[in-house]
Order: C-alpha cells, then structure tokens, then sequence
C-alpha cells in the first residue's frame, strides 16, 4: 500500500518541471492527481504518461473562477481534495528600478494571489475529508533579499508569511500548512540561460552544484503524508546552502 493510497492533491504549475515531478511521485505513492497549468499541450501529455490516476486541467491560478473549477474536477473525477500544492511561479530578472507597476502586479498574480486563492478554495473539501495538507512552494528569494528579483523576492516572501497564518487558522481543522523554499533547481527554465550564467549560479552554491526536480518532489510527499502529521507552519529549505 501507498502512503498516499485514498489521498487527492492538487497540483498547479504541474506541466513540467517541479509541478511534473511531484505529480508522479505522488502517483507512485498512491495518489490521485489533478494538475494544472497555463500549458495545455505539455499538461496534457504529462497527465496521459502517468496514467488514470492523473488527470489535467487547463488553469489560471490568478483567476478564483480557475480554482472553482479544479476543485470542482478533483471531487468529481476523485471524491475530494486532501493535499493542495501551490506550485506555479514565474519570474522577471528585473530590479527595483526596472519594475513596471503592470510587471509587479502580473507576478502578484501568479506568484501570491495564486497561493491566497489555492489554500482558500480547498478549505471546504478539507474541512468535509476532517483535514488535509497544504505545501505551498516558495523559494530560497524567500528567505534572503535578491538584488536583481525584486518582485519575484517580494512574492516569495509573502507566500512564507501566508503560510504561517493559514497554518494557525487551520490548525484546529486538521489542515497543515507548510512551506518549501527551493533553491536554483535544474529545470527547463534555465535552458534559456547562457552556459557561463548557469555555471557562475552554480558557484554560488555551497554544494557546488544544482538541485534536481525530483529533490523537491521528496520534500513535497514528505510534507503531504503523514510521515510529517506534527509539522505545520514550518520552513524548509531544499537550496544545497545558499540560504545559511
């Protein structure tokens, strides 16, 4: 038997990357897992490959109606919700100075208003199931100022600062709220990047080296089972250093 066996999450941001990681670690365990993601071609296949015990939905998570209807498919397609991932982020390589108020307010939508609306549109499921676990992704910018990722910085650190309310709300409903913090993980994102930018990042890690999707995904299933039933509001940084 899974760890997971009986269990529904939700992950958004899941079409490839981190999101697509947990989704079929989670799978593996014994999950159900709805995934979403602004990415319908790459969702799609990504559900497909896992499996029937996976499936997709095309989603804005700045949107409250977009979270309405991916908790609506998770009870209808699986009986419920039991574990909400709030995955998704983008990012802009900008500073303060650089920052557009409309560039601001995009990746407030994404990065923040997303993880608000996620942890409140699966309180009614969780409440209904007596409980449920929250894993809100978050980043190593959350934990330290970055110079050149000031909205993005901004972000992160709100998201570390709703979880630790919501993990007291929601204490006395059995829901557990709590955060990772990632540090520079190998994923498609930074394909984009010269090759000398990737290897000076690498340089500024202590373990002298990139994080891997599936490290993420570890914390992720640790966080969503109950191997971890005592720790809410907690912080935990899978970053090989760069936050100490």
């Amino acid at each position: 038997m899974g760890i997971l066996d009986g269990k529904v999450a939700i992950i958004s941001g899941a079409a490839r990357g981190q999101g697509a990681a947990e989704a079929r670690l989670l799978v593996e365990h014994g999950a159900r897992v709805v995934l979403t993601d602004v990415l319908a071609d790459l969702g799609t296949q990504v559900a497909a490959d896992i499996g029937p015990n996976a499936c997709f939905v095309t989603h804005d998570v700045s949107s409250a109606e977009g979270w309405t209807e991916v908790v609506s498919t998770a009870v209808d397609a699986f009986g419920g919700v039991d574990i909400l991932v709030n995955n998704a982020a983008i990012s802009r390589p900008l500073k303060l100075e650089d920052t557009e108020p409309e560039v601001y307010e995009t990746l407030f939508r994404v990065n923040q208003l997303s993880v608000y609306l996620g942890m409140r549109a699966v309180l009614d499921p969780m409440k209904r199931a007596g409980g449920g676990s929250i894993v809100n992704i978050s980043s190593v910018a959350g934990l330290r100022g970055t110079s050149t990722l000031f909205a993005y910085t901004a972000n992160k650190w709100a998201v570390r600062g709703m979880t630790k309310s919501a993990a007291l709300e929601l204490a006395r409903y059995k829901i557990r709220v709590n955060c990772i913090f990632p540090g520079v993980i190998d994923t498609p994102i930074l394909d984009t990047n010269p090759p000398a930018m990737n290897e000076a990042i690498v340089r500024t890690i202590p373990m002298r080296r990139m994080g891997q999707p599936d490290e993420i995904a570890e914390a992720v299933l640790f966080l969503a089972s109950p191997r971890s039933s005592f720790a809410t509001g907690a912080d935990f940084a899978i970053d090989g250093g760069m936050s100490i």
